[in-house]
């Protein structure tokens, strides 16, 4: 069966929305030569910390036919995760919006792999995909960006006029030929909030971020001690941090997610700050067993409270 790139295309973005995506674009699959400069510079320069997977694999970061053999298109979709109802605002201790729900790796993937499906049986078990949830050596924003759905902000975080910068990324490989969009100019303009408005001056120029200042890299993936310079700035943050997205105008309006599985665990929205400073490992087994908090294990949130509390004035 012969279908158009343009008909197969605007199937796909239908499809996405009806399974409960909030966005979708298609970028052309190809070797990213622009970017690879920008990663060159940013790990010379030593700002992927402790995350030394960074700097494997970065041929298959900057070409994606590589990491999929065969690979023309690349689907790109956003999904919501901006709550109704923040419960930390006015709480001393704080955990980053996207860890309120259950695990976003097992909600995108399987819409992801539905939406494979729905491809594959309109036209073709032939056509040969992958899917990819912030799990594989994948520049996420830059197939977005690409994909026409968003700006690479001064934050680095990818933003879209409409959902601001609150949404997962999630992408499909596929072995077709699309029609595909066009990436939008940013918008950002004259706005410095973000680097403004960060305690550790981890944004150090725009679109580059220095991970051993940040604090969700510190309370997440630097899986020993937070080091010196960011410890009297954690804020309250135990778990990622919201900050400099706070802070950009580009989240002032955005409407609330509609995913069920996105919804704040009923244990998390009780957990109070005394539960907090006394975190037992049965308390912390119990109260994020479906959440990303999972990735930083007992000892590493203990680690991250007990700081925070060293320096509340």
């Amino acid at each position: 069966m012969h279908v158009d790139a343009q008909s197969v295309a605007q199937f796909i973005k239908a499809k996405a929305i009806a399974l409960g995506f909030d966005a979708c674009g298609i970028a052309r699959a190809e070797k990213l030569n622009e970017e690879e400069s920008h990663l060159k510079v940013w790990l010379s320069k030593g700002y992927h910390a402790g995350m030394m997977w960074m700097n494997r694999n970065s041929e298959l970061r900057v070409d994606p036919r590589l990491l999929f053999e065969g690979t023309r298109s690349i689907v790109v979709v956003l999904k919501n995760y901006a709550p109704a109802h923040y419960p930390f605002a006015d709480r001393k201790y704080k955990i980053a919006r996207y860890a309120m729900g259950n695990d976003y790796h097992r909600v995108v993937k399987k819409q992801l792999l539905a939406l494979l499906d729905e491809i594959q049986q309109a036209f073709g078990k032939q056509i040969r995909g992958r899917c990819f949830v912030d799990s594989a050596p994948v520049l996420e924003r830059v197939w977005a960006h690409r994909a026409g759905l968003g700006w690479i902000g001064k934050n680095s975080l990818l933003l879209n006029r409409h959902l601001g910068s609150y949404f997962f990324i999630g992408e499909i490989f596929l072995d077709i030929e699309l029609a595909y969009d066009k990436p939008i100019n940013s918008l950002c303009g004259t706005c410095t909030y973000c680097i403004d408005a960060c305690p550790t001056g981890a944004i150090v120029a725009p679109m580059m971020v220095d991970a051993n200042r940040c604090i969700s890299y510190q309370t997440i993936e630097n899986k020993s001690e937070i080091d010196e310079p960011v410890r009297n700035k954690l804020k309250g943050w135990i778990f990622g941090c919201d900050i400099c997205q706070e802070v950009c105008p580009w989240n002032f309006r955005v409407k609330p997610h509609q995913e069920p599985a996105f919804e704040i665990l009923p244990a998390l929205r009780d957990l109070t700050d005394n539960q907090i400073e006394n975190l037992t490992e049965e308390t912390y087994n119990s109260v994020f067993a479906r959440s990303p908090v999972k990735r930083a294990k007992y000892p590493k949130l203990v680690h991250n409270i007990r700081t925070n509390q060293k320096f509340f004035h």
